[in-house]
């Protein structure tokens, strides 16, 4: 029942700019955490940048200055602007979202991927 869906992935030259986007659908709670990780070819999967439903947000050293997260909680979206992006920047990127059930455990999800290609 509960999907994340991203968007925004593309071939994009060095130095250009994207926004990914993730909406969840199928959460009757609110949304804890939302966060992107990239995973690209022969690597492990890394986060990226992460937001807290109030609004706190963290990045990795690489995405420092380059990357904004943002989210609508409203909308159990979140999105990911890019800028200056660079070859090493390329990866499948993976939107997560987590929540706490009051009662039962704490629900991760993850989408299936938009991919991000930066050339040269």
């Amino acid at each position: 029942q509960v999907q994340l869906v991203e968007s925004g992935g593309a071939l994009v030259q060095a130095g250009g700019s994207l926004r990914l986007s993730c909406a969840a659908s199928g959460i009757f709670s609110s949304i804890d955490s939302m966060a992107w990780y990239r995973q690209a070819p022969g690597k492990q999967r890394e986060l990226v940048a992460a937001i807290t439903s109030g609004g706190i947000a963290n990045y990795t050293d690489s995405a420092k200055g380059r990357y904004t997260i943002s989210r609508d909680n409203a909308k159990n979206t979140v999105h990911l602007q890019m800028n200056s992006l660079k070859p090493e920047d390329t990866a499948k990127y993976i939107c997560y979202a987590d929540r706490t059930v009051v009662g039962v455990s704490k629900m991760k999800y993850w989408g299936k991927g938009t991919l991000v290609t930066v050339s040269s």
